[in-house]
């Protein structure tokens, strides 16, 4: 079983920067994907940002690409940077793991994602 537990979120302004942070427990942080996904009022939910058990390897949807940025660490956290935040961004964010076994890859389907965080709300106003 894995519990994933996000922070960070919060109300902003356009064009400020903030960091969300999901910390997993699990015995074996390194066999999961990570990513994190969004969904706003009315649209369906999208992957944002994803990175390989490893670290080797990340993704990033085109509207943030360039903007965000996806991290993990040793201690069973994995990040997510997101600077320049448009009002477009508003969204509750999830933190998803999928277990992976061979490749450093990562996933973008939220299907293969078996645990998923409460989600955290952020809110960039104009």
């Amino acid at each position: 079983q894995v519990q994933l537990v996000e922070s960070g979120g919060g109300l902003v302004q356009a064009g400020v920067s903030l960091r969300l942070s999901c910390a997993a427990s699990v015995r074996t942080f390194n066999s999961y994907a990570m990513g994190w996904f969004r969904q706003a009022p009315g649209k369906e939910r999208e992957c944002v940002a994803a990175i390989s058990r490893n670290g080797g390897s990340s993704y990033y949807a085109d509207s943030v690409k360039g903007r965000f940025t996806i991290s993990r660490d040793a201690k069973n956290t994995v990040d997510l940077q997101m600077n320049s935040l448009k009002p477009e961004d508003t969204a509750v964010y999830y933190c998803a793991a999928a277990p992976i076994r061979g490749s450093d890859g990562y996933y973008i389907e939220g299907h293969y994602y078996d645990y998923w965080g409460q989600g955290t709300q952020v809110t960039v106003s104009s």
